[in-house]
């Protein structure tokens, strides 16, 4: 398995292909963070935590391994501030209204880490990770990691519901990371296999 110490990613490929590569490449933005947006629209509150179950973080990682770590990132800095203008663009909740709070309560740990996690994981992209299933696993988990790290850090030890202090490290591990562990790295297992699969498409793989 060889890994490219610089290779185009996939919007690089079809930028290529088009007249205008830059309009491709902000539609391909522009795209990402509308994806990101009804993602979190489909939002799953659990009783045991306030950090509900959505199909962000995976959009996210897709993102990244398709656009790159600049434009990954630049996909989900436009999303969150969309998110902090008030736009209605992150999961529903029952504690805190649309706009900038949002980031200040329970998920708000995950959400900053988004620009972080795309970035790493178009990083790895760029150097070839895109091209093969296993290597895009590789690269969306460390992603994932980057997610998880920055959420159970904040819900740990800033985020405050209502009156009640920060829940604690272990706790927050109980009630941010274990219960998604299994569904995130099934979602995960499944999305991995888009790019490479459009690389395929497009004559690229190796």
């Amino acid at each position: 398995m060889t890994i490219s110490s610089g290779s185009a990613t996939l919007v690089d490929r079809l930028a290529g292909r088009a007249d205008s590569s830059s309009l491709v490449r902000f539609g391909a933005v522009l795209f990402v963070t509308a994806l990101t947006s009804a993602a979190a629209q489909i939002s799953v509150p659990l009783p045991f935590t306030q950090v509900p179950f959505t199909f962000q973080p995976m959009v996210v990682l897709l993102g990244g391994l398709a656009l790159g770590s600049r434009l990954g990132s630049a996909s989900q800095i436009l999303y969150l501030a969309a998110g902090i203008a008030g736009l209605p663009v992150f999961a529903a909740s029952a504690i805190l209204p649309p706009g900038p709070l949002r980031l200040l309560g329970p998920t708000g740990g995950y959400l900053v880490a988004y620009p972080l996690a795309a970035f790493v994981t178009g990083y790895l992209a760029e150097r070839g990770f895109d091209r093969k299933y296993v290597t895009s696993v590789l690269a969306m988990l460390a992603g994932l990691l980057v997610i998880y790290s920055a959420g159970v850090t904040w819900l740990g030890l800033f985020a405050r519901t209502g009156e009640a202090a920060a829940p604690g490290v272990s706790a927050a591990f109980s009630t941010g990371v274990y219960p998604f562990i299994a569904p995130d790295l099934i979602k995960l297992a499944i999305a991995a296999g888009f790019v490479p699969a459009l690389w395929r498409l497009l004559g690229r793989s190796h």
